[in-house]
């Protein structure tokens, strides 16, 4: 089962048994081909009977089992068991109708991950291997052979089954992993222009009736967030396409503007770094969150933005001013920008400071590979 996706949240599956008819027809077919030619080439020794049109039917029923292989593998298994028994009793040789005794144990093992239906196939191959011993007129020097044959088709088989649940396992993870990843972008690219419309919203009705300039004024600057917004989403659009790595980058005067129309002060002491693109953005979604947090949980007091570059790292600080802060309760924010952190090989820390609550983030110049 192949998995990918249509959009961030649409999962599909791939249409796999298209071909599966195809493979089961050139499969039987195939295996057809080399019984006739086998029959004409094989000279059978006593004391079994020489291959006749009945020995002939055999082979192709045998070969004909195959056609369930894929679609219903114990169905071919007992199909090409109950083949092997008549086969025995009428004392043909087993050399040409085995073939596909092994390729249905085989399929058997690798379709089915449950230990029920595995004992269920070993029962049915234990049951024709004990009427093919008991008819068959030679079958002690088989013995060897069938060992090694079952050791190949169920090993072979188990094999094949824990490699592709393995495979769509970690298909799966990939898919959740994309998802978190798309949820983790679109959270801290709109979160922030969302909250700070808001606020300004709420600003502008509180003194609506009082001062219409103002309010006027704000509704301004919650139109021009909004279309910031969508050049963000644009933005993150492009920038999670696997043809476009663009860094996100965040206009940090026009941040200080929004935040001081929404009645806060913003204050930036920032100097040039130098950072890889994906560093580039996990500091600027760093930024924007903890501006945002700021702003949601605090009416008044600077914000305090502070960025140096020392040597290989670079060092962020956001600073709320205030008094009497709890320890933070972890949630998406606090989780999105630590992890950003860590993913870039840096540094996260946040919680209360003597002068107010603080986050800070200290991140390599360039990521670990």
């Amino acid at each position: 089962m192949r998995i990918w996706s249509d959009g961030p949240f649409k999962p599909r599956v791939a249409p796999v048994n298209a071909d599966r008819g195809g493979m089961r027809v050139w499969s039987s077919g195939g295996l057809l081909v080399l019984s006739v030619a086998a029959s004409l080439a094989i000279r059978v020794e006593p004391p079994y009977r020489e291959l006749d049109v009945f020995g002939g039917a055999l082979c192709v029923l045998s070969a004909l089992a195959l056609l369930w292989w894929r679609t219903a593998p114990l169905r071919a298994l007992a199909a090409a068991c109950a083949v092997l028994v008549v086969n025995a009793a009428a004392g043909y040789a087993a050399t040409l109708v085995h073939w596909p005794l092994w390729v249905a144990l085989f399929a058997c093992f690798s379709s089915y991950g449950d230990r029920r239906r595995r004992i269920v196939c070993v029962l049915v191959f234990l049951v024709g291997l004990l009427g093919y011993v008991l008819l068959d007129r030679d079958p002690l020097e088989t013995v060897p052979g069938i060992a090694m044959g079952f050791l190949i088709a169920t090993v072979g088989g188990d094999a094949v089954c824990s490699r592709r649940a393995y495979n769509e396992a970690a298909e799966a993870r990939l898919l959740l992993e994309e998802r978190a990843r798309l949820a983790r972008e679109l959270h801290d690219a709109l979160g922030h222009a969302v909250n700070v419309m808001v606020m300004q919203a709420a600003v502008g009705r509180r003194v609506f009736a009082d001062d219409p300039e103002f309010a006027r004024e704000a509704l301004g600057h919650v139109e021009t967030l909004g279309r910031g917004a969508l050049q963000e989403l644009d933005q993150v659009i492009r920038a999670l396409s696997p043809e476009d790595g663009m860094p996100v980058t965040t206009d940090l005067p026009a941040l200080a503007e929004r935040v001081r129309a929404a009645g806060r002060e913003l204050a930036l002491d920032v100097q040039r770094v130098e950072l890889s693109p994906s560093g580039s953005r996990a500091l600027n979604r760093i930024i924007q969150e903890a501006v945002t947090n700021a702003l949601r949980h605090t009416d008044a007091g600077v914000i305090r933005v502070s960025l140096e570059q020392e040597g290989d790292e670079v060092r962020l600080e956001v600073g709320n001013a205030g008094r009497d802060f709890a320890l933070p309760v972890p949630g998406r924010g606090l989780s999105n920008m630590r992890r950003r952190a860590l993913a870039e090989g840096g540094e996260f820390h946040a919680g209360p400071a003597p002068d107010g609550f603080l986050v800070r983030a200290v991140l390599p110049v360039r990521a670990p590979a």
